[in-house]
This record gives structure tokens, sequence and C-alpha cells, in this order.
């Protein structure tokens, strides 16, 4: 997952009114704080924008380094082993266990024999 993780691009689109942060996107448009400017007819006179758009691209990792396990010392051999066998032994599935009672439906209730059975001390 980290060597997946690490070669992803991202870009972060920012948009801003004056100075307030209006909309974040990644991967995606931010949507724009600026309304369109109705055209007058008399004049076209345009106002200036208080909008502000800021992109951040962060680059992904290009060049991967494949190497085999004749590149690895010795050392490093007995780690990955260790590694191997406790991940290993800790992802032991457990046997289901059959349930004797599963399909046992109970009686049918006629009269409440404990009620009958009490007895009381007075």
């Amino acid at each position: 997952m980290l060597v997946l993780i690490s070669t992803f691009s991202i870009s972060i689109e920012k948009r801003f009114c004056g100075e307030n942060l209006v909309d974040v996107a990644v991967f995606s448009e931010a949507k724009s704080c600026c309304e369109e400017i109705p055209k007058l007819n008399q004049t076209n006179a345009t106002k200036k924008s208080c909008c502000k758009r800021e992109i951040d691209f962060v680059k992904g990792q290009d060049n991967l380094v494949l190497k085999t396990l004749d590149d690895l010392d010795n050392i490093q051999k007995q780690v990955l082993f260790a590694f191997t066998c406790s991940v290993d032994k800790i992802y032991v599935s457990t046997p289901k266990i059959a349930i004797p009672h599963k399909h046992y439906s109970p009686p049918v209730i006629i009269r409440n024999i404990y009620v009958l059975d009490q007895t009381y001390l007075i």
C-alpha cells in the first residue's frame, strides 16, 4: 500500500474570495465564488475579479527500484524470514465450532410449571 500511495500524483485546487478560503478540491475543479458580472447595455465596464485560484501539485515518485532476494545481505534475509514467519503465525484461522442445538425448536409451553412448583415461606 505504501508503494502504491507514494506513486500517486495529487492536485489540490483552492479558491479564495478576497482573503477568505471558499472551496478546496482534490482531483477536481473547485467551485468559483464569483458570480457572473452582468453585461450592461450602455457600457462594457469590467470589474476586477475578487477571486484568486491556487493550485498545489504534489508529484508522486516515478522511479521505483526493484530488488531481488539476492541483492539483500544475510541480516536483511533473516529479518525478512522472521517477519514472514511471525505474520504467518498471527493470522491462523480458527476452526468453525459446530453448534449442536442450532436446529432445535423448544417445546410448546402449556402451563408455567416453574410457577406451580414454587414454595413460599410465610
